[in-house]
């Protein structure tokens, strides 16, 4: 039998993009010839795109399934709670904004079918807007350089993942997390295809600029301790440069006099501001990494199930040797 796929979407207000998304997500499930579910989330919608979500769920059983969270706990906490949900074998995860095609997904299985782990997407002549795709170019580069892993496009939700991959996943209790990084880190077998990517119609991006920003202080401070070691060797390097400076200061008032530079006061007040700067710098980057070890210390859950809906893959039969087999019911 050919491996289940579940897709997973969260969905937050999106109601105005919702009817083509379901109408083209039925389409490709149909086509693959697979047992297959389509796993709604909505992520604490406002705009009514929750009761769509729920008729959806009733109008197409077997195939649609529907989790309604109580509030909006954000994307990555969103897609967590379909990964828990989901049946498949393969599990796709997908925006629904309906800028990444879902007629992509065939692919992406069909590289999962030649036995990776994770696969990757990178979206081709982006439609996005100039800064988003500086912020992105920037957030590809520190995770490539943090995680070790080789992969392009990172913020692109379009994704592939392997069921022992995303259990290993949610072993992980830290409330804070970068889905695509935290999936790497298990994979042992990882790819990159290319995709399409369409502009936005309808509806308005969910992530303004303070969300971008925090989104990237998120990923700075859950994956790695990177930042801590770089201030570790500037601290080093500031405190070379200023025994350098101190002997350059004394040189220069032996030679020329205490009265070149007011008598040292400016300069002793320049080095003063720097050195406030830098500690302000490194308790910053300290309270970021103590106030995530707080958070997950108290491990609250990630999100709450209001209601669900529908029925996907359901296991009908055990096999001899204990793997559970799926089925489209």
């Amino acid at each position: 039998m050919r491996e289940p796929v579940s897709i997973v979407i969260p969905v937050y207000n999106e109601r105005e993009n919702f009817p083509e998304l379901l109408r083209r997500c039925l389409a490709v499930g149909r086509a693959m010839q697979r047992p297959w579910e389509l796993l709604l989330v909505d992520d604490g919608s406002r705009d009514g795109s929750a009761d769509l979500l729920e008729r959806a769920a009733l109008d197409y059983p077997g195939e649609v399934r529907a989790l309604l969270l109580n509030r909006n706990y954000g994307q990555h906490s969103a897609v967590l709670c379909g990964l828990a949900q989901a049946r498949g074998e393969i599990i796709v995860t997908l925006d629904a904004d309906l800028q990444n095609p879902p007629e992509e997904i065939p692919r992406l299985v069909a590289a999962m079918d030649e036995g990776l782990d994770v696969v990757g997407t990178v979206r081709m002549d982006r439609q996005d807007s100039l800064f988003r795709r500086l912020a992105s170019g920037l957030v590809n580069r520190l995770v490539r350089a943090t995680t070790g892993v080789d992969m392009h496009d990172y913020g692109c939700m379009l994704r592939a993942y392997r069921r022992r991959v995303v259990v290993a996943m949610l072993e992980c209790r830290e409330r804070s997390t970068f889905v695509p990084v935290l999936a790497n880190l298990f994979a042992k077998r990882t790819g990159e295809i290319e995709v399409r990517h369409a502009e936005r119609t309808l509806g308005e991006s969910k992530y303004s600029l303070w969300k971008l920003v925090n989104l990237q202080f998120d990923l700075l401070t859950c994956m790695t301790t990177t930042p801590l070691r770089l201030l570790t060797w500037l601290g080093a390097g500031v405190s070379v440069a200023s025994i350098g400076f101190a002997c350059l200061l004394l040189a220069l008032r032996v030679w020329f006099g205490a009265s070149w530079a007011g008598e040292g006061v400016f300069t002793l007040f320049a080095v003063l501001f720097f050195f406030v700067g830098a500690q302000f710098v490194g308790m910053g980057l300290i309270g970021e990494y103590v106030g995530r070890i707080h958070a997950d210390v108290r491990e609250r859950p990630r999100y709450i199930v209001e209601r669900s809906l529908g029925r996907g893959l359901m296991p009908i039969a055990e096999t001899s040797n204990s793997e559970r087999c799926f089925v489209k019911s």
